[in-house]
């Protein structure tokens, strides 16, 4: 059953514009990396106060998921995600317009802070539009492509306007996509309530765990420049442990917890997002790291960079929104997720042995194919799994979960293979060329990425619950739904568990 307020075409526009409001917060993690060296010019950045355009946004982006996943869930989704917009098209005006280092750092956390909250509520409300089976896997690979292929098209965006414009543009570009999805939404989504009524936001778990987040974050991101053993680094990391364990015990006690963790003991849930950590590691790695091997040692420039990552973009929009939502709905979630991660893992292990003279069509093109064909493959089950399982009451929380570990690990997992990459390019300098010791490096960090896409694929193909027979095809001959277009009840009837109250109501 879909909302009982939407209908046909509408449920696919409503889709449009939320995945175009989740494309303007995903384009922002990278469109600001091509044009970092202008921005530094012309607002006098040094090398070390640089790292805080992009540092000041992925802190406010990571702390605040659960918390925005919460809010969803207490005081209506919609509400949360107009507001998440708004948030981000102000401060995207205030990025845009910012004449001094100080405005635009913290234009940026604030640009965190909406992007955070509608990446946390935008899955839910897909999730609630679309409760038909084959409608869901269709709708989750377009969102699968949003999320998967977004990036790369900003270093494409960032590339264009930079050397077209001026940085400032990259900016203020989402003023009028902030504004249309703002108004498509009105139109288009029904007001509704919060799913969790009478419930009253969990303060003390609130403060923790975006506390923890944000330290976590923060001990990540300048784990290279201040040392992974330094005093800093190490207590940053301790007093993220310390903050979450103290959100834990809380969470264990209060009435209304701002994350059940009886969640966790939903196999698929606790499974989907192990998985998700390992496959954002090498996600980063490939992203980033390739755009470094293509710029640092083939000499490609910003443009061209982009453009080489234009046949994965391609090859992960037709699967994500073709083949994929076929693939899951004949299959399931477990084979599907664990061979698009191998594939993907192949194609990282490709880019481990790409030479210092390396050609396009040999050394650059095969690699993108294959991941492209594997996160086109395997990011619609992984989100499935992760949501498919939850009570719609706590959908904006399971919501929350995926991207935080989405976030985390791609963070933890890129600072931790840039500093090896770094290593072994300072132990190379010594018995080879700068452009062979970077290069070196690069390779053990695709190397690396490679090694965690595949225990991603192994443990999603090995842990994962398989769906009962008749369930790949979304209902049973009688039409009875199936476990990806309604929660699954694992034994024990453990979604129950969470909470005590009955059941809400699916509306968005």
């Amino acid at each position: 059953m879909t909302h009982p307020s939407i209908h046909g075409k509408q449920r696919w526009l409503a889709l449009i514009v939320l995945c175009l409001g989740v494309l303007m917060i995903v384009l922002d993690t990278t469109i600001v990396n091509v044009a970092l060296p202008s921005i530094a010019a012309d607002l006098g950045f040094t090398e070390t106060s640089l790292v805080w355009v992009v540092n000041a946004y992925m802190l406010t982006f990571g702390g605040c998921l659960l918390l925005g996943g919460r809010l969803g869930d207490l005081y209506g989704h919609r509400k949360l995600f107009l507001g998440g917009i708004t948030l981000f098209t102000l401060a995207s005006l205030a990025c845009g317009i910012a004449n001094s280092q100080i405005l635009l750092v913290a234009a940026r956390a604030v640009q965190g802070l909406g992007g955070a909250v509608v990446s946390a509520v935008s899955l839910s409300l897909i999730m609630n539009l679309f409760t038909e089976s084959a409608e869901r896997a269709k709708a989750m690979g377009v969102y699968g492509f949003v999320c998967a292929g977004g990036g790369s098209i900003g270093v494409l965006l960032g590339g264009l306007l930079t050397n077209l414009l001026s940085w400032h543009w990259i900016f203020l570009v989402n003023l009028p996509i902030g504004v249309a999805v703002y108004a498509l939404c009105v139109a288009l989504l029904p007001s509704a309530r919060g799913h969790a009524h009478g419930e009253r936001l969990d303060v003390a778990g609130a403060v923790t765990v975006t506390a923890s987040l944000m330290l976590a974050v923060y001990a990540v991101v300048n784990g290279n420049e201040a040392g992974w053993t330094s005093v800093q680094t190490l207590g940053l990391l301790f007093a993220a442990l310390a903050l979450l364990a103290a959100f834990l015990i809380i969470e264990a006690r209060v009435q209304h917890p701002l994350m059940p963790l009886g969640l966790f003991r939903l196999r698929n849930v606790a499974t989907a997002n192990v998985v998700g950590v390992l496959w954002a590691a090498a996600m980063f790695a490939w992203f980033f790291i390739s755009a470094l091997y293509m710029q640092r040692v083939l000499g490609y420039r910003p443009l061209q960079v982009g453009l080489a990552f234009l046949p994965a973009n391609l090859i992960m929009g037709f699967f994500s929104l073709g083949l994929s939502a076929r693939v899951v709905m004949r299959f399931g979630l477990r084979r599907p997720l664990a061979a698009g991660l191998l594939v993907a893992a192949a194609g990282l292990a490709l880019f481990a042995r790409a030479p210092v003279g390396g050609s396009f069509l040999i050394d650059v093109l095969p690699g993108m194919i294959l991941l492209g064909f594997g996160a086109g493959i395997a990011f619609n089950p992984m989100l499935l799994a992760a949501m498919s399982d939850v009570d719609p009451a706590d959908s904006g929380l399971a919501s929350g979960i995926v991207n935080t570990s989405f976030m985390m690990g791609g963070a933890l997992g890129l600072a931790v293979l840039a500093s090896l990459a770094a290593a072994r390019s300072d132990a190379m300098l010594a018995s080879a060329g700068a452009t062979a010791a970077l290069n070196s490096g690069y390779r053990l960090a695709f190397l690396g990425g490679a090694i965690f896409a595949a225990m991603a694929g192994m443990l999603g193909g090995l842990l994962l619950r398989p769906a009962r027979a008749g369930e790949a095809d979304g209902a049973d001959a009688h039409g009875a739904p199936s476990a990806l277009s309604e929660r699954s009840l694992p034994a024990g009837n453990e979604t129950q568990q969470i909470n005590a109250k009955p059941q809400a109501g699916s509306n968005a």
